[in-house]
């Protein structure tokens, strides 16, 4: 075994083996910690002992043989091996009658006492003394007590009498202690440390120097350093350091490993250090494990019932041994080994006192719970119901439902009265819908019954509506919701403005109750800035209800957008922050919800309820698909779906279903299409503004697979649904476009244009609508005015980022230029096309590209621009490259940049060999930014 940090330690020992070799005999006292390696340091010397001329005799206390008369002494003259004559006098000193009966302490003789007493005590000692110093008669002779702490009395009195004497004799006596409690032997200890020649050595715990020396003797010197750093955390106990050692899992590279590991040898490490120490100091560990951060000294003294400077100097020989660092483990895994190993019983009593203990001690009600849970019980203390309350709350709005939901279903199991119980399942839903909204859905009809028999306050019966609507069930929403209106005079003032932020959520997310909302006065942005008690529900939903009612505008957009920007954020506001996002989108600003989404989730994806991940994921999903992300809109609404169940998601399902389906048409994968349509959908769905996104999304997919009639039946029924609900905005679905689609593609361009002129005069603001009605527009009118329009539709998808929108309106715009004659441009813009479809993950537009144009040398376009190329190019260069990209002739690119045809040629040789390609045709189409480009074409005008 490896002796780290011991030499000073082993040369004090060599040093009293020289003095005994002449004759001077010395008692050498070990003490340290429990497992500090006070066995490891004695077996290295007693391999320098016989080398050096001398003989080592060893025996080892046990708490088990305490009461065994002699053990130690007779371990030692064992060892020895006497010739039978010697060997059998020992023998029967050692059952001598004279230390049959009770033995004092060792130390504490007495003249008085020796004089009344047994005279033949002090005969057998000097006998075995006798024999002890014949051993040393052929050199220097080590008498090694191990643990001595353990040792029966009646050795101890023989140890004392040796080493009374030991001044001339050529013997060392070594003796090994751990630091205890309380000394069992007090008296001799005293008179030990008191012989002239008794020397003490104290061995620290390893440092960190030490324990990359241990690790170093373990494994390679680049994972041993490594792994130094977090050897730390067995407190320098080398037996502690050396079982982290070997947990480890080494990666056959050679690198350490990925985390630290504390596996099955450290845990016994552990439990091995505990059980060398007395009884009190495991109660005091296993306190400790109870207890976690509210361990204080006062409070462990409490929970096992001793006084606190006892507490606190068992804690000091836990800190001592590397299992503790000032009363804390060292690592929450060996609090676990520790409690763990205790009787299931006792620790759940100990959880159940600590409780008692800390709600006394005013601790929060959360702490106060979580040993209530590990405890299985609460007592027959009527306070624990209303803590396991006001935990569960406080659990939610710090992200941790799973916590709440174990204080709910103690609270329910402990309930005696009705409300109470009911208070706590409304709760308990809060909690399980965070998780998995399956598990909360078997309560809602229990709560429904509840509040109709006025079991339920109003404050919880409120927080059931939101539920009850996921659940599609909203005419027990809407019950509940008149029977607390009835009484809306008596409600506090918070619960008044829940009951208002309430009813407009029935309202926006089913706006067939939209009319109750128009005739009510305040509806819109005002309810938004309104004075407390408003408070983020209110504001949220009002936003949300007001892009729905009204025609979106600028006020509602900022609106949404302070809130998001002010609101704070926990585990209650990230309903109202996920309203305020898909405000934003319903008013047409899917950039500003995607920045948003964003930076919300970086706030809260740690910390977030899985429900409420994938909720954000939905959102950030719908915003990335209308900015054209194909490839990101896919894969945030994957992830939602795989964050929660599909059976859990209720009427929400549709929303990342309908993203995935879009997508999927627009790139073309329509197998992947069909697989998202076979997910069942509830009915209630379509009574939602979900259930028009999923028919919009299902009508495409109808008009990509060329079934034009089922098409248009799901987009009539959009028109049907928003034309009855009052809510007839483009932002939520343009219909209209959607039917035009599909007018165009049955060959009917003059109903189509009826309809884009009509959802143009109805989408004067919002310009991503605009934008894609002026495109389709284009392919309803003459071809001579065909340009004018797909330069503005392209103005305006490019200001609003819709990136899918707008390839279409380049492939549009090329194919136009195409048809006027101009094959340079035509090319250029198809190429453009080509590049942000691909870019897009628009597969069918670059298919369709790929198939009508030939000629324009799509396969040389990269799928991404090289912007470090791009960043080599001079402003000059640029300017020309930029143009020659899109066809113009050099003599054309002279005129335009009042530039000679020399100069031109020039920038292209440099720009051909900074870009690595060898002519005109392998330009990269995303030279240069698109917007830029854009800026071009529109200040030099499309020829």
């Amino acid at each position: 075994m490896e002796l780290i940090e011991r030499d000073e330690e082993l040369g004090r020992l060599r040093e009293a083996l020289g003095h005994a070799g002449d004759g001077q005999g010395r008692v050498v006292l070990i003490t340290g910690a429990v497992a500090s390696g006070k066995t490891a340091l004695l077996h290295a010397f007693a391999e320098h002992v016989v080398p050096a001329g001398g003989r080592f005799l060893g025996a080892a206390g046990s708490r088990t043989e305490r009461s065994l008369r002699f053990g130690i002494m007779g371990q030692l003259f064992h060892a020895a091996r006497l010739p039978a004559p010697a060997a059998q006098r020992t023998a029967e000193l050692l059952r001598d009658p004279a230390f049959a009966g009770e033995l004092g302490d060792p130390g504490g003789e007495t003249p008085a006492r020796l004089r009344a007493g047994d005279q033949r005590r002090a005969q057998v000692l000097q006998e075995l003394f006798t024999a002890v110093v014949d051993l040393g008669e052929q050199g220097p002779l080590v008498l090694a007590v191990d643990d001595l702490h353990h040792a029966d009395t009646a050795s101890l009195h023989c140890l004392l009498y040796l080493a009374r004497r030991l001044r001339c004799a050529p013997v060392v006596l070594v003796l090994t202690e751990s630091i205890r409690p309380q000394s069992p032997q007090p008296l001799f200890r005293a008179e030990l440390l008191s012989q002239p020649y008794c020397v003490r050595v104290s061995l620290p715990p390893l440092s960190n120097r030490g324990l990359g020396q241990l690790a170093a003797a373990r494994l390679d010197a680049r994972a041993s350093t490594e792994l130094t750093d977090s050897l730390a955390i067995s407190g320098g106990n080398p037996l502690l350091a050396r079982a982290l050692i070997e947990d480890q899992v080494w990666p056959a590279d050679g690198s350490a490993p990925a985390a630290l590991h504390l596996g099955i040898t450290f845990g016994q490490a552990v439990l091995g250090c505990l059980y060398r120490h007395e009884e009190p100091v495991r109660q005091v560990a296993r306190a400790l494990a109870v207890l976690g951060d509210q361990a204080a000294p006062e409070l462990v003294a409490r929970l096992i019932g001793v006084v606190p400077e006892a507490a606190a100097q068992l804690v000091r020989l836990l800190d001592m041994s590397g299992l503790t660092d000032r009363g804390r483990f060292r690592h929450a895994q060996m609090a676990a080994t520790v409690l763990d190993d205790m009787p299931i019983d006792d620790r759940r009593e100990l959880h159940a006192r600590a409780a008692n203990l800390l709600r006394d001690d005013g601790a929060a009600p959360t702490v106060v719970a979580a040993h209530l849970i590990a405890a299985g019980t609460t007592g027959d203390a009527p306070w624990t119901v209303p803590v396991l309350h006001d935990a569960a709350e406080q659990a939610l709005a710090a992200g941790k439902p799973e916590l709440a939901g174990s204080c709910l279903r103690l609270a329910i199991e402990a309930g005696t009265d009705e409300r109470q119980r009911a208070i706590s399942t409304a709760l308990l839903v809060n909690a399980q819908w965070q998780v998995n909204p399956v598990t909360a859905s078997g309560h809602l009809g229990e709560l429904v019954a509840a509040a109709r028999a006025d079991r339920l306050p109003a404050r919880e019966t409120l927080a059931t509506v939101p539920y009850l609507l996921w659940e599609g069930r909203v005419t027990d929403a809407v019950d509940a919701l008149e029977r607390l209106a009835a009484d809306a005079d008596r409600l506090p003032v918070e619960t008044a403005a829940r009951l208002r932020a309430m009813k407009l959520l029935v309202s926006a997310s089913n706006p067939a109750h939209l009319a109750g909302v128009r005739q009510t006065s305040g509806t819109g942005t005002k309810m938004s800035a309104a004075p407390e008690p408003v408070g983020p529900p209110l504001q949220a939903v009002t936003l949300l209800a007001g892009v729905l009612t009204q025609t979106p505008d600028d006020e509602l957009a900022a609106g949404a957008e302070h809130l998001l920007q002010w609101c704070e954020f926990d585990g209650n506001t990230l309903g109202p922050m996920t309203a305020a996002l898909t405000a934003l989108l319903y008013a047409g600003r899917a950039d500003r919800a995607a920045v948003w989404g964003d930076l919300l989730w970086r706030r809260t994806a740690a910390g977030a309820a899985p429900i409420w991940q994938a909720v954000l994921r939905t959102v950030r999903a719908e915003a990335a698909l209308r900015l054209g992300d194909l490839g990101r809109a896919q894969e945030q609404a994957l992830a939602a779906l795989a964050a929660v169940p599909v059976r859990a998601w209720g009427v929400a399902i549709g929303a990342p279903l309908s993203t995935l389906l879009l997508a999927a048409t627009e790139t073309g994968n329509l197998e992947d299409a069909v697989r998202h349509l076979t997910v069942p959908v509830p009915a209630a769905m379509f009574d939602t503004p979900i259930g028009l996104h999923y028919l919009q999304a299902r009508g495409r997919y109808h008009l990509a697979t060329t079934r034009h009639h089922a098409a248009m039946n799901d987009f009539q029924t959009c028109a049907e649904l928003m034309r009855r609900w009052g809510t007839d905005l483009p932002a939520l679905v343009p219909w209209r476009l959607e039917m035009a689609r599909t007018q165009l593609r049955l060959g009917r361009p003059r109903a189509a244009g009826d309809l884009i002129r009509e959802q143009l005069h109805g989408a004067p603001g919002n310009p991503r609508v605009h934008g894609t009605a002026l495109r389709l527009l284009a392919a309803t009118v003459p071809i001579e005015r065909r340009l004018a329009l797909l330069k503005e539709a392209a103005e305006k998808l490019q200001a609003v980022g819709d990136r899918v929108e707008l390839a279409h309106t380049l492939a549009d715009l090329g194919q136009t230029l195409r048809t006027l004659g101009d094959l340079a441009r035509a090319r250029a813009m198809v190429r453009r096309a080509y590049q942000l479809a691909r870019e897009c993950g628009a597969e069918l537009l670059c298919r369709r590209l790929l198939l009508t144009e030939p000629g324009a040398g799509l396969s040389d376009v990269s799928a991404v621009p090289d912007e470090d190329a791009d960043d080599q190019l001079s402003d000059a260069e640029r300017r020309v490259a930029v143009l020659a990209a899109r066809g113009y002739t050099n003599r054309e690119i002279a005129a335009r940049l009042h530039i000679t045809v020399s100069t031109v040629e020039q920038h292209l040789t440099r720009v051909y060999r900074k870009l690595k390609v060898k002519r005109r045709a392998h330009l990269p189409a995303g030279l240069t930014s698109l917007a830029d480009g854009l800026h071009e074409d529109l200040r030099l005008g499309v020829r």
